[in-house]
Formats: structure tokens, C-alpha cells, sequence
């Protein structure tokens, strides 16, 4: 069954993979409707404009429910990431509750001991890995919108009507990449606990 999960998940992956692609060649054909109707607005050919107007907004609203479902996809495969990690950690969990009744019924403490080191241990896998998980599908949210996107058209936006932004916005991405940095630095130094152990 795991087995089986894994195959999904890497199907999963793959068509996101896929849907990124297709939502990049979307964009790039937006932008070839956009130069072929400049050219026509210049030529004085309104109804190739209004033509290839209307194929610029087709293929960028295409670019964006491509982003949608992709960044869909991902969470949905994060989400079965998930569950085939806190299989394993079931199993193995299962493996150690079995070992401790034994060494309860022999009260061997040595024994005892190791197994309990052991249940942290996987407790520890889990955390790192459910942090590994939460950061993963925060960038999944993150990637539908992308953060250089949403500066680039705050400031277009700003530049076409005389305005200025605030540094409370500009700095905002900048206070995001810091606590990002800051939970790989947590997370880094657990792992390397754990290996260590």
C-alpha cells in the first residue's frame, strides 16, 4: 500500500511539474498576443486588435487556473506525503511499543532503556519531518502568487499613478526570508542532532 501511495505521489509531482510548464508557455503566449496587438493598434486594424485582445486575456486567465491547479496538486501531494511519513512513523512506533512490553514482562532496565531512546527517537524524526512538511506547503501558497510578481505590479501600479510605497511594504518580504532562514537554522540543527544520536 505504500508502495502505492509513493507512485501517486511521485504522478502527483510530476503533473504539477507539467502544469507549471504549460502555465509558463501560457504566459509567454500572452505576451505574443500583447506585441501582435500593439502592431495592430499601429496598423490602424482594430479588428485584429479586438482578435488578439481577446487571445492575450484567454491565455493569461490559462496561465492562471494553471497556477491554481498546480499549486493545488502540490499541496494535495504534500498532503500525501504526510500521511505516508506518519505510516512510517506508525510502524515503527508499533515496533517499539512491542519491544517495551517485552523488556516490561523481562524488567530488563538496560533493555528498557534503549527502547525508550528509541520511541524518542522516532518522536524527533516526526517533528522534523512535520516542519519539513508545514514549510513545504506553506511554499506551495506561496508559489500561486509569486512574491516577485506581486512587488513588480505594487510598484507598476504605484509608478502609473504617482504614488509612493510605503517601507512597511517593501520591507515585508524582506522579514518573511529571515524567519524562513531561521526555521531551516532549527530545523538544520536537528537533523544534525538526530544523525548524530
Amino acid at each position: 500500500m505504500s508502495a502505492n501511495l509513493e507512485n501517486h505521489l511521485f504522478n502527483l509531482k510530476f503533473t504539477a511539474k507539467t502544469l507549471n510548464r504549460q502555465a509558463k508557455k501560457a504566459l509567454k503566449d500572452e505576451e505574443v498576443e500583447k506585441r501582435k496587438l500593439k502592431k495592430a493598434i499601429k496598423d490602424g486594424n482594430s479588428e485584429g486588435a479586438r482578435i488578439y485582445a481577446a487571445n492575450a486575456i484567454r491565455k493569461k486567465n490559462e496561465h492562471i487556473n494553471m497556477l491554481r491547479l498546480s499549486s493545488r496538486i502540490d499541496a494535495l501531494s504534500s498532503r500525501i506525503q504526510t500521511a505516508v511519513t506518519m505510516r512510517k512513523v506508525s510502524q515503527g512506533m508499533t515496533g517499539v511499543v512491542k519491544q517495551m512490553e517485552k523488556a516490561m514482562k523481562v524488567m530488563n532496565l538496560e533493555q528498557l532503556s534503549m527502547v525508550m531512546d528509541r520511541f524518542e527517537g522516532q518522536f524527533e524524526d516526526l517533528d522534523v519531518q512535520t516542519h519539513a512538511m508545514e514549510g513545504a506547503i506553506s511554499q506551495t501558497t506561496a508559489m500561486s502568487t509569486p512574491q516577485e510578481e506581486v512587488d513588480l505590479l505594487m510598484q507598476q501600479v504605484a509608478d502609473e499613478h504617482g504614488l509612493e510605497l510605503d517601507s512597511a511594504l517593501q520591507a515585508v518580504p524582506a522579514l518573511k526570508k529571515k524567519e524562513d532562514e531561521v526555521v531551516k537554522d532549527e530545523l538544520s540543527e536537528r537533523l544534525a542532532r538526530l544523525r548524530n544520536a
